[in-house]
């Protein structure tokens, strides 16, 4: 390793880390572009399927073909939010209204038989330690009117952060679907012309790879909340209830790891405020939790190793302590975003740090 490898190396750390704090320092705005990118992603087939429809000698244009895909692209998420978002804010209602003591009751024998093993492994005296009445206590402070109110009002400065979020997506994926190749030329406009070569074929890879990831993780998702709301309703469980179950876990799905965790003690809640009808909350639970760990094992055993390894071509086990190591750095957003960016990083220096053996060792599968 000469003088010059190293200065090339230092410098290129230097660029990137100057990047990345110019990243995290506008996140908002690069957010709104890659959101953009991934919609013109999905979008772009359907814009060169349109433009390529023809009646005798007319045609659609590139830019009307571009608005009818964004339309398409804002309808279908429009019709999932009317399907999932009252039931969210039902949730929220019947949260707000909720008689813990009534609950409480009805789980009393349960609680009261964890509360004597608990005594009896850890030699607590029971007139000193509670466990019923430590567990209402946690619960008011969790979910009580009060923390409803503020959640709604804080959902007025949501909506304006949304509506913001709402017109800079839309005019961005609009010129991303308009001029095919847009984003590219924006990313290598960033760097000397001599690697254009270089940042063209790492945008390929990345869009080939993240491409792949996100439509697996979605469809992954999608089955997950699928086959849990179908198992819910076959257990006994209203319809609503069920949809909502399976909403949470699916979504919460795509956080790896601890969003199933989250997504499932989300899911317990609402078996303890809306019961199965025929089933005690201690029987509601029970199931619940038998169907969520056979589900989710399956999730895990059979889907996950296919989605987080072989889509992104990483071993499992580089992926699992990359998403640690983001998940102590930025908590739930850095496990979120922890398999995007590290590809990233992964496929751009495979192209401009090759000649190290670490790096070769980490891109060998690209």
């Amino acid at each position: 390793m000469n003088a010059q490898t190293i200065w090339k190396f230092v410098v290129g750390v230097s660029i990137t880390a100057l990047v990345l704090f110019l990243m995290w320092y506008f996140s908002a705005i690069v957010v709104y572009i890659l959101v953009s990118a991934i919609l013109a992603v999905m979008g772009r087939p359907m814009v060169r399927h349109l433009e390529g429809v023809r009646v005798r000698k007319w045609h659609l244009s590139r830019p009307i073909a571009a608005v009818v895909t964004l339309l398409v692209i804002w309808a279908v998420a429009a019709v999932v939010g009317m399907l999932f978002v009252p039931l969210v804010f039902d949730k929220l209602y019947e949260l707000a209204n909720l008689d813990f003591a009534a609950v409480m009751q009805t789980i009393e024998t349960p609680v009261v038989q964890a509360q004597e093993y608990l005594s009896q492994l850890f030699a607590l005296p029971t007139e000193e330690f509670s466990l019923s009445e430590s567990l209402m206590t946690t619960v008011r402070e969790w979910i009580n009117f009060g923390s409803v109110n503020k959640l709604f009002s804080s959902m007025v400065g949501v909506l304006f952060s949304t509506v913001i979020a709402f017109f800079s997506i839309s005019f961005i994926t609009f010129f991303f679907l308009k001029e095919d190749g847009l984003f590219y030329a924006m990313v290598t406009a960033a760097f000397p012309e001599k690697y254009a070569d270089n940042i063209t074929r790492a945008l390929d890879s990345i869009t080939y790879l993240l491409s792949r990831y996100f439509r697996g993780i979605l469809t992954e998702s999608l089955l997950l909340m699928l086959a849990v709301s179908l198992v819910m309703t076959a257990f006994g469980m209203k319809a609503s209830d069920a949809a909502f179950v399976g909403l949470l876990m699916g979504v919460m799905n795509v956080v790896p790891y601890a969003g199933p965790l989250i997504g499932g003690v989300l899911s317990l809640c609402v078996g303890i405020v809306t019961p199965i009808e025929g089933m005690t909350i201690g029987q509601t639970v029970g199931v619940m939790i038998a169907s969520l760990l056979v589900l989710k094992g399956l999730d895990d055993f059979i889907l996950q190793p296919t989605l987080y390894s072989e889509r992104v071509k990483a071993h499992p086990l580089e992926v699992f302590i990359v998403i640690l190591i983001a998940g102590s750095a930025a908590g739930i957003l850095g496990m979120l975003l922890a398999i995007p960016a590290y590809t990233v990083l992964r496929v751009f220096a495979k192209e401009f740090f090759s000649q190290f053996s670490l790096v070769r060792k980490l891109t060998k599968q690209i």
